[in-house]
């Protein structure tokens, strides 16, 4: 019998955070379950830095907020953990500590809110005789056997406003207009996006482009009268042939993906304005995409996602990811999850052996952008 629940988010911050966490906790009380939450995610359940939340007090009216209330960590991976010592940073395997806190507080399920970096540790943690439970979140999508994450339904609406408004400043100035979203390997953001604030090109990691295909498409909507373009591109797309856009390189161990993306949309900017002899301009959304309030959308899915996990922890169904399939909740196993990579404390993210979920040639979304003239760079 379940008694006794956690609750962590971990990885970057999404609007319906709290709309999960108010979901398992009002499921938690309507079966005289106790439910705490983790400080600062997978970091908390390290320190064992926890708080009681019940929605009479921590948990009451969170539903429409951004963020979370009880934090969450970014990089923080407790199998290869970072600490110093005599003056020295050293990683080190901290799990058997985050297991031992777990057992000794009586938790007898764990919630992970998190994409697939938060939930390839959960799936370590079970093989150490954790019950855990996912949760999946991210604004990127990517997170594998699942429809939709918490999360990205509030940035692909971010995105799409700020495609209006640089439609209407594009027009006036007879400009191409960029922007770039985020979405790190997967270009669902910039997919949707595009189709949704009308673009003309979008540019995503899956597909490789040929900046003159994106000329090609502008020119012709200049030949039309059109003197302006909108053009989207997600962080990680790239050059047939060229190499990511990145900022910088963290230091935060070899179990966490420590690429910083950045630069693309400034590089296509540059790149177009030289070949069309239009003015270009590029504009980084950034974490715009991912504050501020839940869309109607992300509440309600936060909240079906929320109740699903507290219902699997009743039935003892632990070692899972709550998910979404052909618009039913289901679950399925984190080893499903994390497919070929099986390593214990090994990096997620964009490696051969990450499950990540990518847009693919045959989904409704690359087919439809085709069908109504929105080019893709091949």
């Amino acid at each position: 019998m379940v008694k006794k629940v956690a609750i962590l988010a971990n990885g970057g911050d999404v609007s319906g955070f709290n709309a999960v966490i108010r979901a398992i906790v009002k499921t938690a009380e309507q079966n005289n379950i106790e439910c705490y939450g983790f400080i600062e995610g997978y970091k908390g359940l390290l320190n064992n830095d926890y708080i009681k939340l019940d929605t009479f007090n921590t948990a009451s009216g969170i539903l429409h907020k951004g963020g979370s209330i009880i934090g969450s960590s970014t990089n923080s991976n407790v199998f290869n953990y970072k600490v110093e010592e005599n003056g020295q940073v050293v990683y080190k395997d901290l799990s058997d500590k985050c297991v031992q806190n777990v057992k000794e507080d009586g938790f007898d399920c764990v919630f992970t809110l998190g994409g697939d970096g938060t939930q390839k540790s959960a799936r370590d943690l079970s093989l150490k005789g954790i019950n855990v439970i996912g949760v999946p979140k991210t604004i990127d999508n990517d997170v594998a056997c699942t429809d939709i994450t918490f999360g990205y339904n509030t940035a692909v609406s971010v995105a799409a406003e700020a495609i209006d408004r640089l439609h209407t400043t594009g027009e006036t100035h007879h400009r191409i207009m960029v922007l770039e979203v985020m979405g790190r390997y997967a270009g669902w953001i910039a997919l949707e996006s595009a189709i949704a604030g009308g673009a003309d090109v979008a540019l995503i990691p899956e597909i490789p482009y040929d900046i003159n295909k994106a000329v090609e498409k502008i020119k012709s909507r200049l030949e039309k009268g059109k003197r302006f373009s909108v053009v989207v591109v997600a962080e990680g797309a790239k050059p047939i042939g060229g190499e990511l856009a990145i900022q910088g390189v963290r230091d935060n161990g070899s179990g966490v993906d420590n690429t910083k993306l950045g630069g693309a949309g400034e590089r296509v900017a540059k790149e177009l304005e030289a070949l069309t002899g239009l003015e270009s301009r590029n504009t980084t959304l950034g974490y715009m995409q991912r504050g501020g309030t839940p869309t109607a959308f992300d509440r309600v899915l936060s909240t079906k996602y929320g109740s699903k996990a507290m219902q699997l922890a009743m039935e003892g169904k632990f070692g899972v990811l709550a998910v979404l399939k052909d618009g039913r909740l289901d679950s399925v196993s984190l080893e499903d999850v994390v497919g070929e990579n099986k390593v214990i404390g090994a990096v997620s993210g964009n490696t051969k052996q990450s499950n990540i979920r990518r847009v693919t040639m045959e989904h409704d979304l690359t087919k439809t952008a085709r069908s109504i003239g929105i080019c893709l760079g091949d």
